[in-house]
């Protein structure tokens, strides 16, 4: 593979929008084992609040995502490649920070909604407090 095309690849991956349409990888293989991403992603998705006790494999799992895909834009940037194999690796950057980004965003509070439960909470309070005066 020549520099042009390393260099077209890296600017692809490295784009904010690059996610956009991007599919979620059925399986990410991290240290020779296979992960089954989008599963995962599906099914952390699903939850309606991530409980106290699965924030700590959420973390880990983003973290080891966050690994992978720096170890592979390494390989990308620096290893001599074939186009084939470099396309590959782009496509599984793209993917993972396709992933990170689904995770990322996982039970982010839903800013009308919050306001609405203050707006609710603040009424309570101003009932209570007009209860106590009658």
């Amino acid at each position: 593979m020549d520099d042009t095309a390393r260099e077209k690849l890296l600017r692809r991956v490295k784009r904010q929008g690059a996610t956009v349409g991007a599919s979620l990888p059925e399986s990410v293989t991290i240290d020779g084992e296979e992960l089954p991403l989008a599963e995962f992603v599906v099914e952390t998705r699903k939850v309606p609040g991530v409980p106290p006790e699965s924030r700590e494999l959420l973390a880990s799992a983003k973290k080891t995502l966050r690994s992978e895909r720096a170890r592979r834009l390494e390989r990308l940037e620096e290893d001599p490649l074939d186009q084939e194999v470099a396309e590959t690796l782009a496509d599984e950057i793209v993917g993972i920070d396709r992933a990170l980004n689904s995770l990322e965003n996982i039970r982010q509070p839903d800013y009308g909604e919050s306001a609405r439960t203050a707006a609710i909470d603040d009424h309570k309070r101003w009932l209570g407090f007009l209860d106590t005066l009658s």
